[in-house]
């Protein structure tokens, strides 16, 4: 396994196709599915579209170990189990199913077969926030009864004062877990010295 920069190299993609084919790979995706269902019955309601939530941190880490052409197939399977196994009364739409798929995709630009920095974490969760703002709004207003800026107002709020606590979390679970990945042979080395964290992303 090898830490890349970036995803724009050649060595990046055939690393995450090879990841799709294996079969350890399914099995952890398998294992970050029941994780998801399971934390969904922990989150908080808002509104009626609005909860707070912590799947995305099994989210991330799929998406750090899969790569990100076996985590679309892991957002699609996971975001259509979690409905029917724990929707908490909302209507399924495939739209949310999307979101999930860019999500995850962004996790795992940011973070598969890369070196973990505190830069990368809060750029992941910037993004897949923003995303989540953006179509959750959009679906909300095909949805429900109110216009999408109400949506999109409500969804940015939580959004904002929600992502120091996600990013702290996240962060959390990387620095315990990341050592233990490392030695079941699903991640590279991600140790810098005695440190989880590079100063560069």
């Amino acid at each position: 396994m090898s830490l890349y920069s970036h995803p724009f190299t050649a060595g990046y993609w055939r690393e995450a196709l090879q990841s799709f084919r294996s079969v350890r790979t399914m099995i952890f995706s398998a294992v970050m599915i029941a994780v998801c269902i399971a934390l969904s019955h922990f989150q908080i309601p808002l509104t009626e579209t609005l909860s707070l939530s912590v799947t995305f941190l099994a989210r991330a880490l799929c998406s750090l170990v899969c790569g990100p052409l076996a985590v679309l197939v892991f957002a699609v399977a996971e975001d259509t189990l979690s409905f029917f196994l724990s929707s908490g009364g909302y209507p399924y739409f495939p739209g949310y199913v999307l979101t999930t798929m860019l999500g995850c995709f962004t996790y795992a630009l940011c973070f598969y077969r890369a070196r973990i920095s505190w830069g990368r974490i809060i750029l992941a969760k910037t993004l897949t926030n923003i995303q989540n703002v953006l179509l959750g709004a959009l679906w909300s207003s095909i949805l429900y009864s109110k216009g999408y800026w109400y949506y999109l107002t409500t969804s940015a709020i939580k959004n904002v004062l929600y992502l120091p606590l996600q990013i702290v979390l996240l962060a959390l679970v990387l620095r315990y877990l990341l050592p233990v990945l490392y030695q079941q042979g699903l991640t590279p080395k991600q140790l810098n010295g005695n440190r989880i964290f590079s100063r560069r992303g």
